[in-house]
């Protein structure tokens, strides 16, 4: 059996229809463009159909143009017994230069499920390198910054709205 797929590129064209009224590329065409990548890489990795179960920290670096060829770079950084966290970044260049810049990134969390939606478990990633040790680590603090958050949130999930 092949080893699991940990990382991936999708690439593309940024075409007229993914432009807002300002002229570039607007959130929400690179919002998609992530969650492709981050479904294709976590598949890639757990041979599953997986769902989306966190997008965070998105930080829009810099403008996307049309016609601009379009990098998004997407690789596991830690694996839960059903979860895949996977570092995205967007990468974004003219075509005739290819000089890339980076445009945004975030962290995505997938899950594996079954044909019932129910989580399944997954391979195992086991960090080697200094870099994957580094990425490993941040996702682990970025879980408890998750865990924070959600906790002061609750008050917005259990408040009444008053008429």
């Amino acid at each position: 059996m092949a080893a699991p797929q940990r990382s991936l590129t999708l690439r593309f064209l940024a075409e007229p229809q993914d432009v807002n009224f300002g002229g570039k590329v607007h959130g929400g065409a690179v919002m998609k463009w992530i969650d492709l990548a981050a479904y294709a890489c976590s598949a890639g990795w757990s041979s599953r159909y997986c769902v989306t179960a966190y997008a965070g920290g998105i930080q829009f670096v810099s403008p996307i143009h049309v016609g601009n060829l379009v990098e998004v770079e997407a690789k596991v950084i830690y694996t839960g017994n059903t979860s895949m966290h996977i570092a995205l970044e967007v990468l974004a260049c003219d075509p005739k230069s290819l000089s890339k810049r980076l445009t945004t990134h975030c962290i995505v969390i997938m899950v594996a499920i079954d044909e019932s939606g129910h989580p399944v478990n997954i391979p195992q990633w086991v960090p080697e390198t200094d870099e994957d040790i580094k990425q490993h680590e941040t996702a682990k603090k970025l879980m408890d910054m998750r865990k924070t958050i959600k906790n002061e949130m609750q008050i917005f999930n259990t408040a009444t709205v008053s008429k």
